[in-house]
């Protein structure tokens, strides 16, 4: 197949690439500064030579966007939503001038749509979108919206013979460099892994090779299509997440974090609070309904596979596999 990836320089779509490359796929990332030979480059507003790629492709993967890894001041927020928001109308478009348009088009989305709770699970059919809740902070309630006009462009765009599917995807934990399993990592091994906040709040999570295999299932699964959450069954309380992430590492102990700790810690980082403080607890109900195995469905032993990986050079640059386990 040929399969084109807009926004896919970064660690999601190199996952990807990587996968699908050798599975036998075809793969054109398009990227504001392409990397490798064959990719095309584009801004993720406008049309350009890149929709000729989009014309006669199998399937589209949609990444695009302004990371979520910074600080959330008013600029940065409204960047997250144009670059979203922008990217999928560009590519809505130039499906819907294809003369051969692709059968598929998969659009990132987010888990961070559901609702912050601690008392049931947020799955595609019972969850709850969040915006509303009371005592969280108030730029919690613009992720929402941004998730909620991401996945907006995507269902109203005019592209009648393309299956569209919203990828409303949890934190894909990989052992390549620059992740949220590599900042984890990082913290647990200086004995920064504890509970922040009481460590109540539920983490939701997929494992790389669940997270490719589950793109994969959705291609071969013409009967499913709109919102999907790409999330493994099993959310548990950060307190647990850090516990059997320290058990991997080999860490005995972490010093917990209070909120306060939390944001002077995420202010050095130019990160947010929300990423560490908001109960995820989302739960991948349509692709159990159709018949999906995870491979790491428990954090337990996925934090393992993970952590071997690390230390056998996964994400590690070429010629650097020796210091695999030095952070």
């Amino acid at each position: 197949m040929k399969i084109v990836i807009p926004g896919g320089t970064g660690q999601l779509g190199t996952v990807l690439r990587r996968a699908l490359t050798a599975a036998g796929h075809r793969v054109v990332v398009l990227g504001r500064r392409p990397e490798r030979p064959g990719d095309l480059a584009w801004d993720g507003r406008t049309p350009g030579p890149w929709t000729d790629a989009v014309d006669g492709s199998d399937v589209v993967i949609n990444l695009a966007g302004r990371s979520v890894d910074c600080r959330y001041t008013a600029a940065n927020l409204r960047e997250m939503m144009d670059s979203r928001v922008h990217s999928t109308r560009v590519v809505g478009e130039a499906i819907a001038g294809a003369a051969e348009p692709p059968r598929l088009w998969l659009q990132m989305s987010t888990a961070t749509l559901y609702a912050h709770r601690f008392d049931a699970p947020n799955d595609e059919t019972t969850g709850i979108v969040g915006g509303t809740e009371p005592d969280v902070p108030a730029h919690w309630s613009y992720s929402v919206d941004i998730a909620r006009n991401w996945e907006r462009e995507q269902e109203e765009a005019d592209t009648p013979r393309t299956r569209k599917v919203a990828l409303r995807s949890a934190m894909v934990m990989s052992p390549d460099r620059g992740g949220v399993f590599d900042v984890l990592s990082t913290l647990t091994r200086l004995g920064l892994g504890g509970p922040v906040a009481g460590g109540a709040q539920y983490v939701s999570w997929i494992h790389d090779r669940d997270f490719v295999r589950a793109i994969g299932f959705l291609i071969d699964r013409e009967d499913l299509a709109g919102p999907v959450n790409l999330a493994a069954p099993v959310p548990l309380p950060h307190r647990a997440f850090m516990r059997a992430l320290r058990r991997a590492w080999g860490v005995p102990v972490g010093l917990p974090a209070t909120k306060w700790m939390a944001a002077v810690g995420a202010f050095a980082l130019r990160s947010d609070t929300e990423l560490l403080l908001k109960s995820r607890r989302v739960t991948p109900g349509r692709l159990l309904d159709a018949g999906f195995a995870f491979e790491h469905a428990e954090w337990r032993g996925a934090a393992e596979d993970l952590v071997r990986r690390r230390r056998d050079g996964a994400g590690v640059p070429p010629g650097k596999a020796g210091g695999a386990a030095r952070t």
